[in-house]
C-alpha cells in the first residue's frame, strides 16, 4: 500500500467517532477526499458526501458508516466509578480491563474498565460473565462529586487501541469496522481522480453517520440524495479461525479478496456487473449469502423511497467488534480498484433493473 494511503487508513482508525459523535472523523475524510472530489456537504446529523462528475448520470451512491461501537456514561456511583451503557454491539465479556476515552466537552478523559483478580471474583468457584450495566470505569477520582466535574451522563465512551502491523499484509486495530468503508471510497476517488478516464454516472460518496446503532444515517442521507443505484462498503466476518461453524457463517478468509453478498437487498443485476467487473480486472472475490438482512446499511439503502437498486461489498474482517480486528490491506486495496472500474464503466443514463 502507497505510504500516504496507509497514513490516511491510520488516521482514520485513530480518530474516535462514537455513535453521533462522527464529525471529528468527518472531517479527517473530508479533507483527504476534497481535492478529489467537484463538491461537498453535510447534513443537520452529519452525514458527509462529496460528489464527482456533478450533473452526470446515472446518480450512484458509494456509501460507507463512519460511526463505531462504544458505551455511554449511564450512571456514577458515590465513590465516583462510572457506569455504562452500550452505544452498539459492544461485547461486555472483552471490556474488562480495557483504557477507553470517555469524550466530554471539555475533551476526552482518559479511565480504565475495571477488572477484579480472578480469585477475587468467583462465585461458587464460577467466573461470572458480566453484562453491560456491570461494568465500570475508573477514572481516578474518590467520589461522585469530584466525577461529575469531570464526566456527565451521556458522555460516550471508546476504547484505546493502537493500528499495528502484525505480519505481512496482515494489520490488528480497534475500528477497522468500519474505517475501511470511507478508506476504500476516498481511495476509489483519488483513483477516479488520477486515471483521467471519462466518467457518465454522478458519484456521491457518502460517510454517514449511527450504523451501528440502527442504521439510522444511511436512512437519512439516502432519502435526501435519492440515488440511481447503491454501493455500501463494509467489513464482514472472517470465518478461518478457530470456533466458528462454517456450515452456518460461511467460508470467508483473510487473503481471499473483498466478499460480494447475495440475496435480499442486493439487486442481481448490480451485483452481477460487480462480478463482470472484478472478473475482467482479475480481482478474486468471495461470496455470501444473505437469509433476511445483512446486518449492514444495505438494509435500508435498498428499501429507500421506491427501491434502489443496491450491492454490499465487504472487507473480511477476523475478531470483529474486537479491539484487535485484523484485515488484510492487500484485500482493502481491491475494494477501491474494484469500484473506480466499475464506475468507468458505467454508460450514460444506464439503469439497474430486473428484466421481467
Amino acid at each position: 500500500m502507497r505510504k500516504e494511503s496507509l497514513n490516511f487508513l491510520k488516521r482514520l482508525v485513530a480518530t474516535h467517532a462514537p455513535s453521533g459523535r462522527e464529525a471529528p472523523l468527518q472531517r479527517v475524510w473530508l479533507d483527504y477526499v476534497k481535492p478529489y472530489a467537484d463538491t461537498h456537504f453535510s447534513d443537520a446529523y452529519g452525514n458527509t458526501v462529496a460528489v464527482l462528475n456533478k450533473g452526470g448520470s446515472p446518480r450512484i451512491m458509494i456509501a460507507a458508516h463512519a460511526d463505531e461501537i462504544a458505551l455511554a456514561v449511564n450512571h456514577i456511583d458515590s465513590d465516583g466509578f462510572v457506569y455504562v451503557r452500550k452505544l452498539g454491539g459492544v461485547d461486555p465479556a472483552i471490556s474488562r480491563a480495557q483504557r477507553v476515552s470517555i469524550h466530554t466537552r471539555k475533551g476526552p478523559v482518559l479511565g480504565v474498565v475495571g477488572n477484579v483478580a480472578p480469585h477475587l471474583s468467583k462465585i461458587g468457584g464460577k467466573r461470572e460473565v458480566p453484562h453491560a450495566h456491570e461494568l465500570f470505569i475508573d477514572i481516578g477520582v474518590s467520589d461522585r462529586k469530584a466525577a461529575q466535574k469531570i464526566v456527565r451522563i451521556g458522555d460516550p465512551v471508546t476504547f484505546n487501541t493502537e493500528f499495528e502491523i502484525l505480519r505481512d499484509d496482515l494489520a490488528v486495530s480497534r475500528v477497522f469496522d468500519n474505517r475501511i468503508g470511507g478508506f476504500a471510497i476516498a481511495e476509489t476517488a483519488r483513483l477516479l481522480k488520477s486515471s483521467r478516464q471519462k466518467l457518465n454516472p454522478e458519484i456521491l460518496l457518502v460517510s454517514n453517520t449511527m450504523e451501528e446503532v440502527g442504521l439510522l444515517g444511511a436512512r437519512q442521507i439516502t432519502h435526501e440524495l435519492n440515488p440511481d443505484a447503491a454501493i455500501v462498503i463494509d467489513v464482514t466476518h472472517a470465518t478461518d479461525c478457530p470456533t466458528i461453524d462454517k456450515r452456518m457463517h460461511g467460508d470467508v478468509k483473510l487473503g481471499g479478496g473483498p466478499a460480494l453478498t447475495h440475496g435480499v437487498g442486493n439487486h442481481a443485476v448490480l451485483v452481477e456487473r460487480l462480478e463482470k467487473t472484478a472478473k475482467k480486472k482479475k480481482i478474486d472475490l468471495q461470496h455470501e449469502a444473505a437469509s433476511r438482512t445483512t446486518g449492514t446499511d444495505t438494509d435500508v439503502v435498498f428499501i429507500t423511497r421506491g427501491g434502489i437498486p443496491s450491492a454490499l461489498v465487504s472487507l473480511p474482517n477476523r475478531y470483529m467488534h474486537s479491539p484487535v480486528e485484523m484485515i488484510s490491506l492487500t484485500d482493502l486495496e481491491k475494494i477501491p480498484e474494484l469500484l473506480a472500474a466499475f464506475l468507468t464503466s458505467v454508460k450514460k443514463g444506464e439503469a439497474f433493473k430486473v428484466k421481467v
